[in-house]
């Protein structure tokens, strides 16, 4: 079985900052999960004594707390700060992007729509800065039956996928007075999602590497399966089954932003022995 490997995939620079800022900071808590890789988590706890908690209530006032790659609510940051907890900000900088954005727009009076799943702890982070009720959409169809104002701000998640972004806006457009459109995307994401849609067109089997949970991850998996109807995704070298392989020639290999490369490499070297 050959490989190939895609042009851009794994950690993204918020990922690994945040996993720097957790090797340095030694038995402290992360609110939430650092990133959205179980494995990469576990080696945290195993390693450095950095465990997940998910209660901000459950917090003592002595600890030390990462902020989490996603970032967390307003109203829960404001709870750690009262409780005099030790705050140690592992936000990514693209999510700080749009919370701000949020905050500025919603303050002058523009409606908010976010594109986004409203379930994903970097949605519900940006939520929160908003002064005034948002809107939250996972696809075009969502919002074709939602009110809108005549002056709308137009925020993503920092991981869709830039054509259904465009959609969105075009929707908007159409629709309103006035749409200001912020693309907060992230370029990890777009470089990411690129290099799947460029080499899941040339392989016969796809496999993408990282946490089930992880919405980049989605992302990649959904694109490939639109090119490469034989996409597979695993979270270590143990999901890969080798029925998927036979009568396969040439797998393309790719990872999502918070896949370390000790699991992808692990991947790769098994499927090399099928």
């Amino acid at each position: 079985m050959r490989v190939k490997m895609a042009k851009n995939y794994g950690f993204c620079f918020g990922v690994k900052r945040a996993i720097e800022i957790a090797q340095k900071n030694k038995n402290s808590l992360t609110l939430g999960s650092l990133i959205h890789n179980p494995k990469e988590i576990k080696r945290l706890e195993q390693d450095y004594n950095v465990r997940v908690q998910e209660e901000v209530q459950s917090v003592q006032a002595d600890k030390s707390v990462i902020i989490r790659t996603h970032g967390i609510p307003k109203h829960d940051l404001v709870l750690l700060k009262n409780k005099g907890a030790h705050i140690i900000d592992a936000t990514c900088p693209y999510v700080i992007k749009p919370q701000q954005i949020v905050e500025k727009m919603s303050a002058k009076g523009y409606q908010i729509v976010i594109f986004g799943d409203a379930n994903h702890p970097e949605v519900k982070g940006v939520i929160s800065y908003s002064s005034t009720p948002p809107l939250i959409v996972n696809s075009l169809e969502e919002l074709q039956d939602k009110e809108l104002a005549k002056r709308v701000a137009l925020v993503s998640q920092t991981t869709k996928q830039t054509p259904k972004l465009l959609e969105i806006a075009s929707f908007l457009i159409a629709r309103c007075a006035e749409v200001r459109i912020f693309n907060t995307i992230c370029n990890a994401t777009f470089d990411n999602q690129e290099a799947v849609r460029e080499l899941s067109q040339e392989v016969d089997i796809m496999v993408i590497v990282g946490g089930k949970t992880s919405s980049n991850t989605k992302q990649l998996f959904n694109i490939a399966k639109e090119f490469c109807k034989d996409s597979y995704l695993v979270e270590d070298f143990n999901d890969l089954e080798e029925s998927w392989f036979r009568s396969k020639k040439l797998c393309g290999i790719s990872a999502g932003a918070s896949t370390p490369g000790w699991i992808i490499e692990g991947v790769r070297e098994k499927i090399l022995g099928f």
